[in-house]
């Protein structure tokens, strides 16, 4: 073997064809993964002949195998994940018998996992691939790997990260992909469910390469570019000069950050308020508001300061807010399951996702599952069933519990209608309970979820309340506001004005011009766009729309600049 040193590092001579793989959920995302082992395998190889592949868990399968399978690989790297695992273990399993010559490496969250099933058939890394050992290289180019090789987190901390991406990458391998990007590595905090609660300490790029890949990434105008710090505001001065930074770019990127509240300062703040609507989202993970559950956990939190951060942030109205909880936590029964729901509902958070707990092996509550009672599934993606505080029956109960939510509250359907519970206090979780009761007996979750069959729903379940006609009315300004230009049977109303028979007489009442709304040449063509009902001063007062003197509203044929993205509305 010839080799020689380069900056430092000993490189092996070699051509060696190497293939990276990437599972991903879906055809959209991308894998950083694969363009961080790109990096390391060209440091440390000389010359080495890498492709990157990147499927969705839906393709073929056989056609998978043949892809890889072509043109006699060296070596075939293949990122395990949570969503993935299954095909991992069964690529490793034929590939190992279709190449027999042919290295196959595996890293990533399920690599060990892997390793337990076929690990005979293959090499796993567990950790951070840039903390590898350099004989990992030397032994791969002798074609003599170990089965096993861990890389520390320490040595990232030490020599810091690369930059990934090159400029080819965007027209290849990314395009029409989300973007993924990391400004730090690693984790202030050490929930028990995580499998980052392993790490110790984060490590932070500096701002001058992270000005210097925003530009790279931001000159090609991506639709997203996700965030995937762990916790992206951990130091707050800094996440504020990345959000200074990427405001200062001409383009219209939607940018994805999971932040903490613990960080926000009124400087922050400050900032916030001025980010145009659609330009942020914020991923914030509550997970519980029960104190016994957020100690068990090892997540330390201050409920009542999240409360304020969020629902001052849920009042700027100008960035998407997606709240996490956890259904399946230690300590958590039914009760403060609900209570952590209302909790959050009660913020104002755009999007409340309520996932089931994952069992996930190598984190310290996997330890602790028999002192908890815990019953998992062994594979992935290692549901709960059941804990000491939650038998079968309750978890099933409250997973169709947080379905439920997911298929009405987390959309633009609504938005009127959620925001009236809010603001009179109602406690919400009986409200999505009796839902849920309708929707079973309707075939919610046998069905394809509509905007129609959603509403069909809640009128149902408003119909038996002393706002039965309210809530109708909050009903058809919601189906107004996405666009529709006609009411489904369930909401048309009844001896009322019809929406053309509005629409007809404001076109005869309403001056030939009409400043911010249209001018008299364009008159014709707004009224043949725009939609219009006469609904009744207690909606428009709900609304805080008009003065009093009108009692109609317009729906024009262009979308608001907010989070939402509804039709812009008027009050005629």
């Amino acid at each position: 073997m010839i080799s020689f040193v380069r900056d430092g590092v000993k490189i092996m001579s070699s051509n060696m064809h190497i293939k990276l793989v990437a599972i991903n959920a879906r055809y959209t995302h991308s894998s950083p993964a694969l363009f961080y082992i790109r990096h390391e395998l060209e440091k440390h190889l000389n010359s080495p002949h890498i492709s990157l592949h990147q499927f969705s868990i839906n393709e073929n399968y056989h056609e998978m195998v043949l892809r890889l399978g072509a043109d006699d690989p060296d070596a075939i790297f293949i990122s395990a994940l949570i969503w993935n695992s299954d095909i991992v273990e069964r690529l490793v399993e034929d590939l190992s018998s279709c190449l027999p010559r042919c290295q196959l490496v595996v890293g990533g969250p399920q690599a060990q996992i892997i390793a337990d099933k076929v690990g005979e058939n293959c090499t796993v890394v567990v950790g951070e691939i840039e903390g590898i050992d350099p004989a990992f290289y030397q032994a791969l180019q002798g074609g003599s790997l170990e089965k096993r090789y861990r890389g520390h987190f320490q040595v990232v901390r030490e020599e810091g990260l690369a930059s990934i991406y090159r400029q080819e990458d965007f027209a290849e391998y990314l395009q029409n992909r989300q973007i993924y990007y990391e400004t730090s590595r690693g984790c202030p905090f050490a929930c028990s469910y995580c499998l980052s609660a392993a790490e110790v300490g984060v490590y932070h790029k500096p701002l001058s390469q992270v000005q210097e890949e925003l530009d790279l990434i931001l000159a090609h105008a991506p639709k997203t570019l996700r965030f995937i710090d762990r916790t992206y505001n951990d130091n707050w001065r800094r996440g504020l000069a990345i959000w200074k930074m990427l405001m200062e770019y001409d383009c219209q990127t939607l940018f994805h950050f999971e932040i903490a509240p613990d960080f926000f300062t009124e400087e922050i703040f400050d900032f916030l308020k001025t980010v145009p609507a659609g330009r942020f989202q914020f991923e914030i993970g509550i997970q519980s508001t029960n104190d016994p559950t957020l100690d068990a956990i090892c997540r330390r939190m201050k409920t009542e300061k999240v409360r304020q951060i969020v629902s001052r942030l849920a009042s700027y109205s100008n960035i998407h807010l997606h709240v996490d909880l956890i259904l399946g936590l230690p300590y958590e029964t039914r009760e403060t399951f609900l209570r952590s729901f209302e909790d959050v509902f009660a913020m104002g958070a755009h999007y409340i996702q309520m996932g089931l707990l994952k069992m996930l092996p190598d984190t310290p509550l996997f330890q602790q599952r028999e002192e908890f009672g815990y019953v998992a599934s062994k594979i992935p993606p290692y549901s709960v069933y059941q804990n000491s505080w939650l038998d079968a029956d309750a978890m099933a109960d409250l997973y169709w519990f947080c379905e439920c939510v997911e298929k009405f509250l987390n959309n633009r359907f609504f938005v009127s209608l959620w925001r009236y519970l809010q603001v009179t206090g109602e406690f919400v979780a009986p409200v999505f309970l009796d839902i849920l009761h309708i929707g079973k007996e309707e075939g919610l979750f046998e069905r394809a979820t509509t905007q129609e069959l959603l509403s069909s729903i809640l009128v149902k379940w408003a119909s038996g309340r002393e706002d039965a006609v309210f809530l109708r009315q909050l009903l058809r300004y919601d189906w107004l506001r996405l666009g529709h230009k006609t009411f489904p049977e369930m909401l048309l109303p009844v001896g009322e004005e019809t929406l053309l028979q509005t629409r007809d007489r404001l076109y005869r009442q309403m001056p030939d011009d009409l400043e911010g709304l249209y001018v008299k040449r364009e008159r014709n063509r707004f009224f043949k766009r725009t939609v219009c009902w006469s609904c009744g001063p207690e909606l428009l007062d709900f609304l805080q729309l008009g003065d009093g003197q009108y009692d109609c509203l317009c729906f024009v044929a262009e979308r608001e600049e907010s989070v939402h993205r509804h039709q812009r509305v008027y009050c005629l």
